[in-house]
C-alpha cells in the first residue's frame, strides 16, 4: 500500500491513475509520495518515508531540490505536458503585442452613452493601427516542447523563424518544421528578428538574458515576449528600452510592480498553463511517473536523478540511489555475490555527483541484505521490489 500526499488541488483526471493499493489525499501521514502544484515546499520537513515529489508541471523552483536529493528523494516535473496551453497563450500574445487590441479595448468601454458610438469608433479606430505578423520574423529562444510548437505555429502563420538552442535533443528537432531556420548563436536572432520569444528554463546562465547589452542589440521596435520565467528579463532593462522606443512591445505573464500599468507592457497573472486540458495533462504524467517510480523504480522525467529504466523481468528488482564515486558498482557486485544472489540484469547511470541503479537479480534478498546495502557508505537509499 502506498500513500500519496496532495499539497495542492490535484485535477481528478490525474488522481483516478491511483488504483488498488494507493491511499490518496491531502491529511495522509507518513507517505510515500507527494503530488504539487504550486505550494511551497521548502520549509517542509520530509518524513523519512518519502520516496519521491512529482510536481504537476515544468518549473520546480517550489521545491528543494538540494535537500531531496541528499535524502534520495526522486523529484518528477511533466515537461510537454501544458506545452500547448503556453503555446496557445504566446500565439496569442504575439498578435496582441503587435496589433493594439488591448487599448482599443479599453477605449471601446470609454465610448458608453455618449451618443453616436458608431461615428465615435470610426473616428477613433486610427489610433490604433499595428503592424500584421504574417511576413515578419520571429526569434524563438529555446527550442523544447513549447518553443518548438510556438516556432511551427508562428511558421503557420505567415511568419519567417528564426530558432536557436544549443541543446536541441533529437526528439525536438524532429517535431520542428523544415522551415525553421536554425540561428547559430542569439546574436542572429538579435540581429534579425522583429519579434523575440524565450523558452529555456531559468538558470545562472539564463538568468536576465533580455538585458541591456542584448536589447541594444535587437531591431528598433522588436518586440518580445516571456512566458518560461520573469528572470530571464532584466526590467529595469525593459523598462529603458520601453521608454527609448527600443522595444515596442513587452509580453509577459510574469507580473512585476515596476510593469504594471506601463502603457506598451501587456502582463497577465501567469496564465500559460491555466487550463482544464494542461491541468488534466500535467496531473496524468505526475501521477503514471510516480506510479512508475513507485511500483518499478523506473526513472522518467526526474529533474535531479538519471533516466534509467527497465522492463520487468519477474526477478527481484534492487533500486540504489547513491553518489557517483569509483568502484561503487563492484562492491555492490561484491556484497550480493557473497549473499548468494545473482544480477540477472542492470542499468546505471549518473547525474553529476549522484547514481541511480537498477539490479534484477535472482535468489534471496533478505532484510539484512537490504539493511547491508543501505549501510554502505555510498549508498543513499535502497529499495527492494518483490516480482
Amino acid at each position: 500500500m502506498y500513500k500519496i500526499k496532495c499539497l495542492n488541488k490535484i485535477s481528478p483526471a490525474g488522481l483516478a491513475k491511483f488504483g488498488e493499493g494507493y491511499t490518496v489525499g491531502t491529511d495522509v501521514e507518513d507517505y510515500d509520495a507527494i503530488m504539487v502544484r504550486s505550494a511551497s515546499m521548502h520549509e517542509m520537513e520530509f518524513p523519512k518515508s518519502l520516496l519521491a515529489i512529482a510536481r504537476a508541471g515544468a518549473g520546480v523552483n517550489n521545491i528543494p531540490l538540494d535537500k531531496c536529493t541528499e535524502n534520495g528523494i526522486a523529484v518528477f516535473n511533466t515537461p510537454g505536458a501544458n506545452a500547448n496551453a503556453v503555446k496557445e497563450l504566446v500565439i496569442a500574445m504575439l498578435l496582441l503585442s503587435s496589433r493594439k487590441i488591448v487599448p482599443a479595448i479599453e477605449w471601446a468601454k470609454t465610448l458608453k452613452g455618449t451618443g453616436d458610438v458608431a461615428k465615435l469608433a470610426e473616428k477613433g479606430k486610427s489610433q490604433f493601427v499595428g503592424p500584421e505578423i504574417a511576413g515578419k520574423t520571429l526569434g524563438v529562444i529555446g527550442l523544447g516542447a513549447i518553443g518548438a510548437l510556438v516556432a511551427n505555429a508562428a511558421h503557420s502563420l505567415g511568419m519567417e523563424v528564426y530558432g536557436y538552442d544549443p541543446y536541441l535533443s533529437v526528439d525536438a528537432a524532429w517535431r520542428l518544421s523544415r522551415a525553421i531556420k536554425h540561428a547559430r548563436s542569439l546574436d542572429e536572432i538579435y540581429a534579425n528578428c522583429d519579434y523575440i520569444t524565450i523558452h529555456v528554463p531559468l538558470v545562472p546562465e539564463t538568468k536576465n538574458t533580455f538585458c541591456a547589452e542584448s536589447i541594444a542589440k535587437m531591431k528598433d521596435g522588436v518586440r518580445l515576449l516571456n512566458f518560461a520565467r520573469g528572470e530571464l528579463a532584466d526590467t529595469k532593462a525593459i523598462l529603458d528600452g520601453l521608454h527609448s522606443g527600443k522595444i515596442a512591445r513587452y509580453a509577459t505573464d510574469f507580473l512585476d510592480d515596476a510593469l504594471l500599468g506601463e502603457e506598451n507592457v501587456i502582463a497577465v497573472p501567469h496564465l500559460g498553463a491555466s487550463t482544464p486540458e494542461s491541468e488534466d495533462n500535467c496531473a496524468c504524467m505526475a501521477a503514471s511517473e510516480l506510479i512508475e517510480y513507485l511500483e518499478n523504480g523506473n526513472i522518467h522525467n526526474s529533474v535531479n536523478m538519471p533516466a534509467v529504466s527497465m522492463p520487468r523481468s519477474g526477478c527481484t528488482r534492487i533500486c540504489l540511489i547513491h553518489r557517483n564515486i569509483p568502484n561503487t558498482i563492484s562492491r555492490l557486485s561484491g556484497l550480493l555475490a557473497q549473499a548468494g544472489i545473482n544480477i540477472e540484469d542492470m542499468q546505471s547511470k549518473a547525474k553529476k555527483d549522484y547514481a541511480y541503479t537498477i539490479l534484477d537479480v535472482t535468489g534471496a534478498v533478505s532484510e539484512e541484505t537490504g539493511a547491508h546495502l543501505e549501510a554502505l557508505p555510498e549508498i543513499i537509499r535502497a529499495r527492494i521490489l518483490k516480482p
